[in-house]
This record gives structure tokens, C-alpha cells and sequence, in this order.
């Protein structure tokens, strides 16, 4: 068995796993990256692409923001429409200058991939039967096989970071018995096209109707993606692009006369509503990032977010081992991180309560939806806490402190 030393080893060649081994890079930190999927599959993903402006800042001060500088778009306010009529909300205005960047998570991994390659960093694809051992020792160990037919290989890490989403082998290689598994599965999905069309809208718009949410997004000035509201059992076959036109022009009617711009569906696919955290994040001296810890449904566009914030809280922590022989860092890693993922897990679950069409929701319970819409769009302090948290709440650098008598108010 042919073994190799790094001194990080990343599982996953996604948002978490591409950004850490940059900002490691940048810290003269060595790591390799094992991905199993091919260079095209990874480029060829099509997500969500909503940038706080937290991940705005950190893609540019890392030297890897200058393409979505020159073709993302920058949006200063999203849209509630519900009733027939738009509300604005004023992110730009409301949070002191701050915005999101709409800019597609493919193009964030080619940026971060052109970059890795650049730089020289080891970057294996196609990598098969990933197997972690000695997780819980300091010299933690990543068997694989670069090919489905290739060698065993091991690869000796001091540190380990699982980035391989949620079906990958990392969060499962903590013994059951030291973590906790939060889940909550929600009773419909998004279908989501990709349409060649310009703009119906120069900002997303969040649309609550009684037949269901609907969604205007954006990816080019020539490409748009849209969603709509779907059963979660519904399948894809059912939708065709003239129920898929019709369902559009139902929910996002207007009584402005706003009209929604049609063009040729290229692609349509259901994405499963879901939340779901681990607890803790780390276990011996490997960290989990990402999807790997943490899901959230669309609605609040937090997703590839809390990944980047994630990892650079994990490689802040790995830099202070190796410059400043600092361990507590990285000890709080899982606390750190939790504060915020459970805060972007709230905004998220409010925002999908808030916009969608419940099958159990009674009569009473839609109206109580709408007087939350008619609040949060006409008080000044409802709108300004859907801007703070869609723009990205600030990424926190320390465990918190412990609530004392006088911060209770006691």
C-alpha cells in the first residue's frame, strides 16, 4: 500500500473543501483534496448561487473574487410578493451598505478549481472507496483508490476535514454514540428550471400564493432560473413546460400588469426540502464542513454560505496550531460554528413557514402567514431583520462566552 503525508487532508472538492485548501494555501499550510466525482461533474453542478456579502468579501480578499466581480450581479433588495402586489425590501439600505452577489456556485468551484491548479495544490478526482481510520489519534489516516480499479493508497494526516457532504463516509466515521443528528423533512420540494430568457426581474422576488411558492432567480443576463412550489412525491415527468409556464403565470400574477418572460426550458429538476445539523462538528482531529454537518432548505439561500464560513473558522484554527501552537481554536471549532448554523437554520425554516403552502395549514394559520408578510414589508424593524440575516449575519471568531447572571438580566 502506497502511503503519502499532507499536512490536511480535505474529502470533497465542494465549496468547503475547495475554499479551506485555499485559505491553507495562503498560510503555506500543505493539504490534498480527494473528490469523487470527475473535473466536468464538479464544474457542471448547477446551484443556487446567492453570495452574502460575508462570502463576497472573503472569495475577493483571497485573490479568487475578480471573475465574479466583472459578470455577478450585485442586488440590493429582494421582493415579498403575495396578495398580487410586490413589497420591496431595501437590503442595501437596511443593513448599512451591505448586499448579496448573485453568482452561480458552479462558477464559485471554477474559480476556486482554477486557482487550486495554479497554485500547484494536489487535487485527485475520480477517487473511489474513501475510508478514514485513526480519526481519534494524531495521526489521523484516509485510505482510497484513485481509480475504481486502482491501489489502495493511504494518505497520514495531521488533520482531517470532511467536506463530502451528506452521503459521504466522514460524518459517519464518528462513532454514533458521540454525535446527535438533527433532522426535519418538509412536505414539499422545489422544481427548478433553467430558461433562456432576459430578466423579468433586476432582483429575486419571494412569492407566497395559495396555489404555492414561486420563485424569480437569476443565473445571466440570457439565463434565468425559476422554482415553483411542488408535492415532494411529485415527479419530474408530471411537469411539463407548458404546466410548468402556466403554475408560473398563476402564482407571480400582479395587479400591475408585471409580466414574467418566457423562453426555452433547458433543464427542470425537484430539489427535496430538508434541515439538518450534527452535533458536535468535530471528533479527534477530524472536522466536518458543509453539507457534511449541515443542510438547510433554499428558501433562505444559505447553503454554499455557512460552508465558507465554516471553513474559515477551520482554517483560522489550523493556522494558529501550526504558527502559534494554539489548539483552543480549534477545540471551539464545533461551538463557533453551531452559534451561526443554527441562526441561518432558524432564518431558514421562518422563511420557508413564511412563503409556503402548508397542506396542513388551516384557514386561521394562512391568514396569521399573511399578517406575518404584511409585517415584515411594512415595519421598518420586520424588514430590517429578513435584510440582516439574508445579507449574512457576521461570521463569529470565539466560542461564546457563558450567560452570567447580569447578561440574563438577573
Amino acid at each position: 500500500m502506497r502511503t503519502q503525508r499532507t499536512q490536511v487532508g480535505i474529502i470533497g472538492a465542494g465549496p468547503a473543501g475547495l475554499m479551506l485548501a485555499h485559505l491553507l494555501h495562503l498560510q503555506g499550510i500543505e493539504s490534498v483534496v480527494l473528490e469523487a466525482r470527475t473535473k466536468e461533474e464538479v464544474e457542471g453542478t448547477i446551484r443556487a448561487g446567492v453570495l452574502e456579502q460575508g462570502t463576497v468579501d472573503v472569495l475577493r480578499e483571497s485573490g479568487v473574487g475578480a471573475r465574479m466581480d466583472r459578470e455577478g450581479q450585485v442586488h440590493r433588495g429582494i421582493e415579498f410578493r403575495f396578495n398580487g402586489q410586490g413589497h420591496r425590501i431595501n437590503l442595501h439600505h437596511l443593513t448599512g451598505g451591505k448586499h448579496v452577489m448573485v453568482y452561480a456556485q458552479h462558477e464559485v468551484l471554477i474559480d476556486l478549481i482554477e486557482a487550486r491548479l495554479k497554485s500547484g495544490g494536489d487535487l485527485r478526482f475520480t477517487v473511489r472507496d474513501v475510508q478514514l481510520h485513526d480519526i481519534d489519534t494524531d495521526s489521523p489516516k484516509i485510505r482510497f483508490r484513485r481509480h475504481a480499479d486502482g491501489e489502495l493508497e493511504e494518505l497520514v494526516c495531521d488533520f482531517v476535514a470532511g467536506c463530502d457532504g451528506f452521503h459521504g463516509p466522514s460524518r459517519l466515521t464518528i462513532p454514533a454514540s458521540a454525535r446527535r443528528e438533527y433532522q426535519k423533512s418538509f412536505p414539499m420540494g422545489w422544481l427548478g428550471v433553467l430558461v433562456e430568457a432576459p430578466p423579468s426581474s433586476e432582483e429575486l422576488i419571494y412569492c407566497r400564493h395559495e396555489r404555492g411558492f414561486a420563485l424569480v432567480s437569476t443565473r445571466s443576463p440570457e439565463v434565468q432560473r425559476l422554482y415553483l412550489q411542488v408535492d415532494a412525491t411529485d415527479d419530474i415527468r408530471e411537469w411539463s413546460d407548458d404546466r410548468i409556464w402556466s403554475e408560473l403565470h398563476a402564482r407571480l400574477a400582479t395587479h400591475d400588469g408585471w409580466t414574467l418572460k418566457e423562453g426555452r426550458i433547458f433543464q427542470k429538476n425537484i430539489v427535496a426540502m430538508r434541515s439538518f445539523v450534527v452535533e458536535p462538528m468535530q471528533y479527534g482531529r477530524l472536522f466536518l464542513a458543509g453539507d457534511a454537518a449541515h443542510i438547510v432548505p433554499p428558501t433562505g439561500a444559505k447553503g454554499l454560505n455557512l460552508a465558507i464560513s465554516d471553513v474559515c473558522v477551520l482554517a483560522r484554527g489550523i493556522a494558529a496550531f501550526y504558527r502559534r501552537n494554539r489548539s483552543d481554536l480549534l477545540q471551539a471549532y464545533s461551538n463557533i460554528c453551531l452559534r451561526r448554523v443554527w441562526k441561518a437554520e432558524r432564518f431558514s425554516n421562518y422563511m420557508t413557514s413564511l412563503l409556503h403552502r402548508f397542506p396542513s395549514h388551516s384557514p386561521f394559520e394562512e391568514r396569521v402567514q399573511l399578517a406575518e408578510l404584511d409585517y415584515v414589508t411594512s415595519s421598518v424593524v420586520g424588514a430590517q431583520t429578513i435584510a440582516e440575516n439574508y445579507v449574512g449575519l457576521p461570521i463569529e471568531w470565539e466560542a461564546p462566552a457563558p450567560v452570567t447572571a447580569a447578561v440574563a438580566g438577573h
